[in-house]
């Protein structure tokens, strides 16, 4: 088990509402999908989400919606996009989310292509393959979070993807998690426990400029 004060919850904290925020969140996540077409920019698709969120009645954002088209696809989430950045006919983008329903963080992200964009597709479908690869590790073998992205970098190198090692996952919890000070999963020695942390997955192409995200909540 982990040192209390990485998985430390608050009052408040129920694992059904976990879920039910994550549940709400990846809805919100295929409501934008519903609303990017080609020609779109990232601050429009913002602009979008927000109604997403109100008709799903979210309370707060606890991070800021991070949308990424194009070559953006390969940026960390805290580097700036190309501002010029619109979406192609054939063309890739992921969506990055952190909403709070009912007091409770959800924080979801995926990857999708429009048009015909063969490798795009094929770099999206391996970031979910590999985020479900490292689930199961965890699952089956109670592996710490540092092992798990040990894990996932060798992985990926394998399916012939280059791997973002600056991306390590992190706690959720009851909002907000960050006074329960979990730091980042890729930190953890220990094996992370289900229902509180993130598990990040984010790949790019060994040449080309386009990547892929994708993330959810380690569970059961």
């Amino acid at each position: 088990m982990s040192t209390p004060s990485r998985e430390t919850v608050g009052q408040r904290f129920d694992p059904a509402l976990m879920q039910h925020a994550r549940e709400k969140t990846w809805a919100a996540l295929h409501g934008i999908r519903e609303r990017m077409r080609p020609g779109i920019s990232e601050d429009e698709a913002k602009a979008a989400a927000l109604d997403v969120f109100r008709g799903l009645g979210y309370e707060r954002l606890w991070h800021p919606v991070l949308i990424r088209i194009g070559a953006n696809t390969t940026k960390t989430y805290r580097q700036r996009s190309d501002p010029n950045v619109r979406l192609g006919e054939n063309d890739s983008y992921f969506i990055d989310l952190g909403l709070v329903f009912d007091g409770h963080e959800g924080d979801v992200g995926d990857t999708f292509v429009v048009g015909h964009a063969p490798q795009r597709q094929a770099c999206a479908e391996a970031a979910r393959t590999l985020f479900g690869e490292v689930a199961d590790a965890w699952r089956a073998q109670g592996l710490s979070g540092q092992a798990l992205y040990a894990f996932a970098g060798e992985r990926a190198e394998a399916m012939g993807w280059r791997f973002n090692h600056a991306i390590k996952g992190h706690r959720v919890s009851d909002f907000p998690h960050s006074i329960h000070q979990g730091g980042d999963l890729g930190d953890l020695e220990a094996s992370p426990s289900s229902g509180l942390w993130i598990l990040e997955i984010q790949i790019a192409h060994p040449t080309e400029p386009f990547g892929a995200f994708y993330e959810d909540l380690l569970a059961r």
